[in-house]
């Protein structure tokens, strides 16, 4: 008998789940051309274990075992045939991963990724479908890169690959010569899949890792692939706010701002990477998002020496930012920018030109929050950062946005405590 508790079995699939489905995904698919059934088989593999890992003891290697298991379901012939005509959609890889004898792309995860970016199919589909095959992300959490609803976000997935299969299209692993064509996608899938680790990593529950890891590696893989100034600005944006990272909690695991960081917990060593990356990028003149992103980091960092925050570089950044990805979120981050550095008022009147269009993202209110608080408008500023707060799945974020709705919400001439 085994000594291993379904809790423990149940922590370790989760962990497996975590750092490597995306990674079996995408071996398994070497062999069934077919991403639906590889995930069918996977999802079987992982039950399987929860029944047996109690009994005859964790694996050594449970990833390994976990590819056996649903490899085995995958090569049967009667259950891949079911799988073909289930209702679920599939996308199909006709062209298989091995049948290039020169492996242009050296990472199975990468790879796959490259196939679901073929110009076939829709590019607002594109990376949510990395998402979701390659990375293992629900709706949900894909839902929320892209300020959809999780139900809306799940609808154009299914709609999306039920138009793949029965257009019969073909995806081959495009060669060399076609990455740059394909790339864009690529990239924002792996800015996006880091984006909900980062998210995942500012609550309590140690079991949410997220993929932040996984998105280095993959954007790192990228720019030895291909010598894109873009790619070499998002992997340089990550490590940027990966050195961070220790200073976004005090000891006692409460958020801390960019602005009240203390830059003495900076990575140093990330931060003399990101800086090298960016400035390789800007060489190519070819400036982007992800580079502009990496500079508006590299200003914030530079506070480490200076002692204070550019603003007015900043600004600027964001004003290029907007022009080149014209996001809600670019907009946002533009007027937080402007309020930040004495321009309430205009801040104020760039998020009301938002409209309605972002009710439903959270730093449009912790933005308008920052901005009516400077101009005085304490009821209006209290209740944006209540609104912000009730936003938030972070307990030590909803605390500090409750906490700037209290400060604001003081008449001035009443002690604060």
């Amino acid at each position: 008998m085994s000594d291993v508790s379904a809790e423990q079995a149940r922590d370790t699939a989760e962990r497996v789940a975590r750092a490597s489905y995306g990674k079996l995904i995408a071996v398994i698919c070497t062999r069934t051309r077919d991403v639906a059934s590889a995930e069918d088989a996977l999802s079987d593999a992982f039950k399987i274990a929860l029944q047996t890992w109690p009994q005859s003891g964790i694996p050594l290697r449970p990833e390994a075992w976990l590819l056996t298991v649903a490899r085995r379901a995958a090569g049967h012939k009667e259950r891949h045939e079911r799988v073909k005509v289930a209702a679920s959609p599939t996308l199909e890889i006709i062209a298989g991963f091995a049948s290039d004898p020169i492996e242009v792309i050296p990472d199975e995860r990468l790879k796959l990724m490259f196939v679901c970016a073929h110009p076939a199919i829709d590019p607002s589909l594109q990376a949510p479908l990395m998402l979701q095959t390659v990375l293992g992300l629900d709706a949900g959490r894909i839902a929320a890169c892209f300020l959809s609803s999780p139900s809306a976000m799940a609808q154009r997935l299914v709609r999306g690959k039920s138009k793949i299969k029965d257009a019969g299209l073909a995806f081959e692993v495009p060669g060399a010569d076609e990455l740059a064509v394909r790339l864009d996608a690529v990239l924002a899938a792996i800015y996006a899949a880091y984006g909900t680790g980062w998210e995942d990593v500012m609550g309590a529950d140690p079991k949410r890792k997220g993929l932040t890891e996984e998105a280095i590696w993959l954007a790192g893989t990228v720019v030895d692939l291909v010598p894109d100034p873009e790619a070499q600005g998002l992997l340089a944006l990550m490590l940027y706010c990966e050195a961070r990272r220790p200073a976004r909690r005090s000891a006692s695991g409460q958020f801390v701002r960019l602005s009240e960081q203390d830059c003495s917990l900076w990575s140093e060593s990330l931060i003399v990477e990101a800086e090298r990356l960016l400035f390789q990028a800007s060489r190519a003149m070819q400036p982007g998002r992800f580079q502009t992103e990496a500079a508006i980091q590299s200003v914030h960092v530079n506070r480490a020496v200076t002692g204070e925050t550019n603003w007015s570089a900043l600004i600027a950044l964001y004003g290029l930012l907007s022009q080149l990805s014209p996001t809600i979120g670019a907009r946002v981050a533009e007027a937080a920018a402007l309020a930040e550095s004495g321009a309430p008022d205009m801040a104020l009147a760039r998020l009301d030109a938002l409209g309605d269009a972002a009710e439903n993202y959270q730093p449009f209110w912790v933005a308008r929050g920052e901005a009516l608080a400077r101009l005085s408008q304490s009821g209006p500023a209290g209740e944006a950062f209540i609104r912000a707060a009730g936003m938030s799945e972070d307990d030590s974020v909803r605390r500090f946005l409750l906490a700037r709705a209290d400060d604001v919400s003081q008449p001035s001439d009443r002690p604060k405590t």
